[in-house]
């Protein structure tokens, strides 16, 4: 018998502990008896004489689901089904010290890709006001050369603008969430690579296209404005994929 023959049939033994599996069918059963934010649950001694375990167990798996935004407790009424916040769940992993290189470059990325991507709602939705807000900020910008970052305190008072304009609450609570990780980008010296120098779209000439109501214009302007950015992280790659070969 050779060992394929004596092996067969073996399967892998599932080692995730009692909270974990308690914890994962209950969301499989509120996903299947398609609760809705409001809806309340079955009480903590119920749950444990259906599912076969102690209180201490299924006291355990709520709180984790209570941590996770899922459920959330009601006077008169217990636990009962809660739409998460998405970014409070995130923000509390969003340690940038703790984070990998790799992380940290790919929540960068994901940055650029979004503020590209977020100018039709920018367009669409900011008031005279807003754009006159922008230009207050930025009326005192000076020039700068295609290798030196934006001051992170400025940065961050444009950009928050920006999503803030956009009206999408999701959007703000990721941006919000994220600050931590950009300042640290910046601080940290992770994209601060030289690059062949290269014209970008300022903050101020993005205020100046902003008041031409036109989103492909301003996506342009934004994605040029974020070029130097995007040349950055594309030297990083270079570096981290010589180190790599370097490795091997």
């Amino acid at each position: 018998m050779n060992t394929d023959d004596r092996i067969k049939g073996l399967q892998a033994i599932d080692t995730r502990s009692l909270v974990d599996k308690v914890e994962m069918n209950l969301i499989e059963f509120f996903s299947s008896k398609e609760l809705q934010p409001g809806d309340s649950i079955p009480k903590e001694l119920e749950l444990a004489e259906i599912m076969g375990v102690s209180r201490t167990v299924i006291r355990e798996s709520m709180t984790r689901l209570k941590t996770m935004g899922l459920i959330e407790s009601k006077k008169h009424k217990g636990a009962v089904i809660k739409s998460p916040d998405l970014s409070s769940i995130l923000q509390k992993s969003m340690i940038p010290t703790i984070l990998d290189q790799g992380t940290l470059k790919d929540i960068f990325e994901m940055r650029l890709v979004i503020e590209v991507g977020m100018a039709d709602l920018v367009v669409n939705r900011a008031t005279d006001d807003d754009i006159e807000e922008l230009f207050s900020i930025v009326k005192n910008e000076t020039d700068q050369t295609g290798n030196t970052l934006f001051d992170i305190d400025y940065e961050i008072l444009f950009h928050s603008k920006l999503y803030s304009i956009t009206g999408n609450e999701t959007l703000k609570g990721f941006q919000r969430m994220l600050l931590p990780v950009f300042s640290y980008v910046y601080t940290s010296g992770l994209i601060n690579r030289t690059i062949a120098d290269k014209r970008y779209v300022s903050h101020k000439e993005l205020v100046e296209i902003l008041r031409f109501r036109d989103a492909d214009m301003f996506r342009t302007a934004m994605r040029k404005h974020l070029e130097n950015h995007f040349k950055r992280l594309l030297a990083l790659d270079q570096e981290i994929k010589e180190q790599q070969e370097n490795k091997s």
